[in-house]
């Protein structure tokens, strides 16, 4: 009978194999151990920078990582755009809901809230600072202030797919995701990420 291996059975097999605890490949990797603790549990992805450095580290391809049963898609695609040539108009909020939209007009188009996961040094000068408030997950106003603000991050539903989609200032970046995202919450990385209530339409 074949064994089909998750993208986490995987990251846990090739640490155990390079004999690195937990702790050890989070400091190589200069991430956090409960980062690690996810992605080998499967409740969390690493993202494309985090995947070359952890192939690198265990001296294993991505395409091992990836292959068939990963999260992401080794499908992945990188355009160069100059922001300038889009416009914002009718019902979209931002230039790079143009970018977005043009590169997929008919499709179902979701932006996402995204916020950068605090370090144990962050939350602990936040607190010191009084600034935590207890704003649930996904308010605007709390993910404004803290993702960063040259991306915007979109889910894309077409034929069937679901595609991840990065714009920047620079680039739109698409990754096929190999497993469908089903909830409003989910997260990559060191990134989590809320569904917004509206979708991107001229």
């Amino acid at each position: 009978m074949e064994v089909i291996m998750t993208l986490a059975d995987k990251l846990k097999e090739a640490r155990k194999n390079a004999g690195l605890t937990q702790v050890e490949l989070a400091e190589k990797l200069c991430v956090s151990r409960q980062a690690i603790t996810k992605w080998e549990s499967g409740n969390g992805i690493p993202d494309v920078e985090n995947l070359k450095n952890i192939a690198k580290v265990l001296d294993i391809s991505i395409d091992f990582l990836l292959d068939d049963e990963g999260t992401l898609d080794k499908t992945i695609i990188k355009e160069q755009i100059n922001l300038n040539d889009y416009v914002k108009e009718g019902k979209l909020r931002s230039k790079k809901d143009a970018v977005v939209y043009a590169k997929y007009p008919d499709a179902d188009i979701t932006p996402l809230l995204a916020k950068k996961k605090s370090s144990k040094g962050q939350k602990v000068f936040a607190e010191l600072l009084g600034i935590l408030t207890d704003a649930p997950f996904g308010t605007d106003e709390v993910f404004n202030q803290i993702s960063d603000a040259r991306n915007a991050y979109y889910l894309v539903q077409e034929e069937g797919k679901q595609i991840f989609v990065t714009v920047t200032e620079d680039f739109i970046e698409s990754k096929v995701m190999a497993k469908e995202i089903v909830g409003n919450k989910f997260e990559i990385g060191d990134y989590k990420f809320q569904k917004a209530n509206y979708k991107v339409k001229k």
